[in-house]
């Protein structure tokens, strides 16, 4: 178990090292005018204000390019998004990211009933599971770890953060790559875990 995150971390900075020498350099001003259909649902900024829509403002550039590719290619459902990358590029790709990644984020409120139960699993984890901390690769800030594809997670919405750790444990969400870390993870917490971490990291900044 505890060679568990620093190979991780080392197989995923292999990946995004390969990665970013076969993916086109996004330009975010060529992205903003890309990103009128996207503004709809997750703000012409990329602060969403519905919290089923995520915030993509501040987001890693690496990883926002992985979702698009995986939701255009079928890898990973998301249905509100059914054929709207369609007739993007792979360079509309990296601009419309680059774009997003360059916004500020905008900051939420946590339930002050959850927050401390919700900090102690992203700081510290269930070590007794088997269950590393989620600060290993989203950092103690939630600021995530872009270079490594690792997503930015703090202000983020926490109906939004339910979903996508349900999913993860539901097998629903299948594209955290071939370690499963996600879901993982995600198969060690229960409902109340996942009320109480998603209540803290949108309160997080």
């Amino acid at each position: 178990m505890n060679l568990f995150l620093p190979s991780l971390l080392l197989t995923v900075s292999l990946n995004a090292f390969v990665q970013a020498a076969e993916s086109p350099v996004g330009d975010p001003v060529a992205g903003q005018a890309k990103t009128a259909v996207c503004g709809a649902c997750h703000g012409p900024d990329g602060n969403s204000m519905v919290p089923s829509f995520p915030k993509l403002a501040g987001q890693g550039e690496r990883y926002l390019l992985k979702q698009m590719h995986d939701i255009k290619d079928g890898k990973r459902v998301v249905l509100e998004m059914t054929g709207l990358l369609n007739p993007l590029t792979d360079q509309d790709l990296a601009d419309i990211a680059a774009y997003y990644a360059g916004q500020k984020g905008s900051a939420g409120a946590a339930d002050p009933d959850l927050v401390a139960q919700g900090e102690a699993l992203f700081r510290g984890g269930k070590l007794d599971q088997g269950m590393p901390a989620c600060i290993g690769c989203h950092s103690p800030s939630g600021a995530g770890l872009a270079a490594a594809g690792f997503p930015h997670l703090s202000g983020q919405h926490a109906e939004y953060t339910k979903k996508q750790l349900t999913a993860f444990r539901e097998g629903d969400r299948t594209n955290d790559g071939d370690t499963l870390v996600m879901r993982t993870i995600a198969a060690k917490l229960s409902n109340k875990d996942i009320e109480a971490l998603a209540a803290y990291i949108q309160g997080l900044h």
